[in-house]
């Protein structure tokens, strides 16, 4: 069976995987027939997630080591989660989440084993930069770093980082217009974590109106609006988290393919995977605010026009 990535980077617009969960549904195909590494914004969707047995849940900046080859994805099938909160998180939020992680533990027998409320506020704030993209601003990173050290010295395996983060006023993401105006700010706290600890980890917002729609939004996004908590997909993703190792597992040598959206291929996967002379996928439907598209770079690339036509390729 062949190994490859399926990765849709968080907060560039991506017309699919830009919204919630709304890339699951191929991910999952493409597992049926291979092993494949994702990233959480791939099968992320709130109270719902896409992860399968046969995926490899690696946060981002972790992944992008993977693919340098300085370092390797060892399976894990039950990490020890631990959760940590944000100071600013108001009370009654914060139950609804102790709530969450009750549930997903009963329903799904995963292993939560604590969690930590940061000492001081995380004081989150995002926006959406010249580009078009999805980016922001985290004034206390050290307030995550305590609380993942206490965490990990619980023997703490994975960590699910939830930030309170200010009520989001647009509605264009709703109607399945522009990009996820969170996402850029979750991967600077995710990437931060992956950094300092190499432990498998991932963020979702808490937001004080907790309050649930009665409109009708973009099917696309439609997950995020039913809950008012996202935790339950990352506990889900880190439960299953591949360790991640310098010396053992799965390295970027074993990979056969990487599947990228057409014009979002300048990133480090898909140059070191042209390195390896490794198959690179870009997928001609899927369209991002990046305008960074294979005819632009010096590599070797088979343009797909759908994803459905490299499933049926596989």
């Amino acid at each position: 069976m062949k190994t490859g990535a399926f990765i849709i980077p968080t907060g560039i617009g991506a017309s699919i995987g830009g919204f919630a969960g709304d890339a699951s549904y191929w991910a999952r195909k493409f597992s049926e027939k291979c092993k494949l590494i994702v990233n959480p914004n791939v099968v992320n969707a709130a109270c719902f997630s896409g992860i399968t047995s046969n995926m490899m849940y690696v946060e981002g900046y972790s992944l992008d080591r993977f693919f340098k080859g300085e370092l390797r994805l060892l399976p894990s099938d039950n990490n020890r989660v631990g959760v940590i909160f944000d100071k600013s998180i108001p009370e009654n939020v914060l139950n609804v989440h102790i709530n969450t992680i009750n549930a997903v533990k009963t329903v799904y027998g995963i292993e939560v084993s604590g969690y930590e409320v940061t000492k001081e506020n995380v004081g989150v704030e995002f926006f959406i930069d010249k580009s078009g993209a999805s980016t922001g601003n985290v004034k206390n990173l050290d307030t995550i770093k305590d609380a993942s050290q206490k965490l990990i010295s619980q023997g703490i395996e994975a960590i699910a980082i939830v930030c309170h983060f200010p009520n989001d006023e647009g509605n264009d993401y709703a109607n399945g217009i522009g990009v996820d105006p969170v996402g850029g700010v979750e991967a600077i706290i995710s990437h931060y974590i992956s950094r300092e600890f190499q432990i498998p980890c991932a963020h979702a917002p808490a937001f004080s109106d907790i309050s649930i729609t009665g409109e009708i939004v973009d099917p696309r996004a439609a997950a995020e609006y039913i809950t008012p908590t996202f935790l339950p997909c990352i506990l889900l993703g880190l439960s299953q988290a591949p360790k991640l190792h310098k010396k053992n597992g799965f390295s970027v040598k074993n990979l056969d393919f990487v599947v990228v959206p057409y014009n979002a291929i300048g990133g480090i996967p898909v140059f070191e995977m042209n390195k390896l002379g490794k198959k690179i996928y870009a997928i001609k439907e899927n369209n991002t605010v990046i305008n960074v598209s294979p005819l632009e770079l010096p590599l070797k690339c088979d343009i797909m026009s759908t994803y459905e036509e490299l499933w049926e390729l596989l």
